[in-house]
């Protein structure tokens, strides 16, 4: 099978405008996704979505692939949707452009777990470890299966840890990690269905696809990686970066 990933990559943010050229170690941000994306093995090419002539210069700059979208799709979906639909190859994976710390591993891993022909995308969770991350709605949670297929996401806390449950000890809560890979005729049909009752409520596009049927295979990483929403956050990645080279 063969697997291309697309990065979109959105101009504006409400938060924190123009973050993903905002510098980092001497890069642009979008520029350490990038570079990062291109170390996986199980991926052909890399393309970056943008809307943004800017940014889709900065790209060029740099020696990486960029293609001009549409300024209108309300999601990163739909970005790399459009750019999906003239691609030959059977397999899309969707990185986020704020997330410096993706490792090419964890593409590797996302492209792998569409091997089980029962899955039609794939993700990943980790388990939490700061306890006030479990009750952070920016924080999204992730139940599976003992197969390893998503059964709900959500902001709040699951599974829900009644206070006398005998297996206190025992309790593991999952953050989910929000790189894709989809089967390229999957992403084509989700962006042309309307927004689910779920998805509105929790403001959460992957639940579209459980309303709908598709399967979503999930693997624990342990890896850790953290997305630039706040200036705050690019110093807390700087500092991890210092800490870990």
């Amino acid at each position: 099978m063969t697997a291309i990933v697309i990065i979109p990559a959105r101009f504006q943010s409400a938060r924190f405008p123009g973050k993903l050229l905002c510098p980092l170690k001497g890069k642009p941000i979008v520029q350490h996704v990038y570079e990062n994306a291109k170390q996986a093995s199980l991926s052909t090419d890399v393309i970056i979505a943008t809307d943004s002539e800017t940014i889709f210069e900065k790209v060029s700059e740099f020696g990486g692939k960029a293609v001009l979208t549409d300024e209108k799709h309300p999601s990163g979906t739909d970005r790399i949707a459009e750019v999906a639909v003239s691609l030959d190859c059977d397999i899309i994976v969707n990185v986020q452009a704020d997330e410096p710390l993706i490792r090419p591993e964890m593409i590797d891993e996302v492209i792998s777990l569409l091997d089980d022909t029962r899955a039609s995308m794939g993700t990943l969770a980790k388990k939490i470890q700061e306890k006030q991350e479990i009750m952070d709605p920016n924080v999204v949670k992730v139940v599976f299966n003992s197969e390893g297929f998503a059964l709900y996401f959500s902001r709040s806390q699951i599974p829900f840890l009644a206070s006398h449950s005998e297996l206190q000890a025992e309790y593991v809560c999952y953050k989910h990690i929000g790189i894709y890979s989809y089967r390229r005729d999957t992403l084509l049909t989700l962006t042309r269905m309307q927004p689910s009752y779920l998805e509105q409520i929790e403001k959460l596009e992957q639940l579209r696809a459980l309303e709908h049927g598709i399967r979503i295979k999930v693997k624990e990483t342990f890896f850790e990686t953290y997305g630039v929403d706040t200036p705050q956050d690019l110093e807390r990645v700087e500092q991890w970066l210092n800490t870990s080279l």
